[in-house]
C-alpha cells in the first residue's frame, strides 16, 4: 500500500502543561516544542493549546512522490482541496477540521523484541524462573503510537476523505457508526466514529505485552484512581489487550499490546458488526462515559468550560 505508517498527531487541549505532565508520566519522552517521543517511532505526539480538546493534525508516511500525486488526484475527484509540496500533501477534512499530512518518509522497521515466555498446558517456556512480568521494575515506555480515534458529525464525509481520498484501507465496520481504517500493517491506525460533534476520543500506544499494559495502568493509577476508564480487557476488533485512562483534558489514552496485523500480501475480509458487539471479547463492559464521553453534551450546546474542555 502507498501509505505505510502513522507518523504523528497534533493534539489540542485547553490545559497544555497538565496534559504534557500526564503524557510524560504515561511514558512518553518530552522532545521540545510540545513534542513527545516513543521508543521506536520518535516524535509522535505534539500537544498545543486549543479551546477544546481536539485532534488538530494527523501525519502519515508514504513511499514516494507518486503516492502524493495519486492521493491529490483522488481527493480532487471527491471535491476536497489539497496543497501539494515537494515531499508532502496537506488537506483538511472539513467535518472534523483534522489537517491530514502525507509525507514521503522511510518505512519503520521495529527491532524484534524477544517473545515473552508463557507457560501453558503441556508447554513450559519458562522453566525454573518467575514470570518476567512480575520481575520488571522499570517504567513502562510505549514503543509507538498505534492509532487515534476521532468523532465526526459527518461520518460519511470523513470516511470518504480518509478511505477514498487519502487511501486508508478498511479493516472492519461498526454498522453505520464507525470504521476501523489502517495506513500500516496494524489492524487500524484511525477509527472514525459517528458523533454529534468533532472531538478526539482516544489515542493508543503500543507496549511489549499484556504485562506492560497492566504495569503501565497500575503506575498511572497509584494515588490517582480517577484516571481509570476501562480495562483490563481484550478487544474483538483488532484483538488487542487494552486499558484506558483519562488525561486532564478528558481524552482517553490506551496502553495496548497484541494487535492484529494485515501484511500487504495478505487478504483481510472486513466484518460489519452491530454497535457494541465488537468492542470487547472479554473484560468488564465499557462504562457509559467511554461510549459517550461526559463533556459531549456541553460541547453540543457550546457550554463547555476551559477546565472540562
Amino acid at each position: 500500500m502507498a501509505l505505510h505508517r502513522l507518523l504523528s498527531i497534533v493534539m489540542g487541549v485547553p490545559q497544555v502543561k497538565e496534559t504534557a505532565d500526564y503524557y510524560t508520566e504515561f511514558g512518553l519522552r518530552p522532545d521540545g516544542d510540545g513534542w513527545f517521543a516513543t521508543e521506536d517511532g520518535g516524535r509522535q505526539l505534539r500537544i498545543v493549546h486549543a479551546p477544546t480538546r481536539t485532534l488538530l493534525a494527523l501525519h502519515v508516511g508514504v513511499d514516494s512522490p507518486d503516492d502524493l500525486d495519486r492521493a491529490a488526484a483522488a481527493l480532487g475527484r471527491l471535491g476536497f482541496e489539497s496543497r501539494r509540496g515537494p515531499d508532502d500533501l496537506e488537506a483538511v477534512e472539513p467535518a472534523t477540521g483534522v489537517r491530514a499530512v502525507l509525507t514521503v518518509a522511510p518505512r519503520l522497521r521495529q527491532a524484534a523484541v524477544p517473545p515473552t515466555p508463557y507457560n501453558g498446558p503441556g508447554r513450559v517456556e519458562r522453566p525454573g524462573v518467575r514470570a518476567p512480568g512480575v520481575l520488571r521494575t522499570g517504567s513502562v515506555r510505549p514503543r509507538l503510537l498505534g492509532h487515534a480515534v476521532v468523532g465526526s458529525p459527518d461520518y460519511a464525509l470523513t470516511h470518504a476523505f480518509f478511505a477514498d481520498g487519502l487511501g486508508f484501507r478498511v479493516s472492519d465496520h461498526i454498522k453505520g457508526q464507525g470504521a476501523f481504517l489502517r495506513c500500516s500493517e496494524d489492524h487500524h491506525n484511525l477509527l472514525v466514529l459517528r458523533s454529534p460533534v468533532a472531538f478526539l476520543h482516544h489515542t493508543a500506544w503500543q507496549v511489549d505485552d499484556v504485562d506492560e499494559v497492566g504495569r503501565g495502568a497500575q503506575a498511572m493509577l497509584e494515588g490517582r484512581p480517577e484516571r481509570h476508564v476501562w480495562g483490563l480487557g481484550r478487544h474483538y476488533l483488532g484483538s488487542n489487550f487494552f486499558w484506558y485512562l483519562k488525561d486532564p483534558a478528558g481524552n482517553f489514552s490506551e496502553y495496548y499490546s497484541d494487535m492484529d496485523c494485515v501484511p500487504e500480501d495478505q487478504l483481510w475480509t472486513p466484518e460489519d458488526l452491530e454497535d457494541g458487539k465488537g468492542l470487547f471479547a472479554w473484560g468488564p463492559p465499557p462504562p457509559p462515559s467511554f461510549v459517550r464521553p461526559e463533556d459531549l453534551a456541553a460541547r453540543m450546546t457550546g457550554a463547555h468550560s476551559a477546565k472540562g474542555g
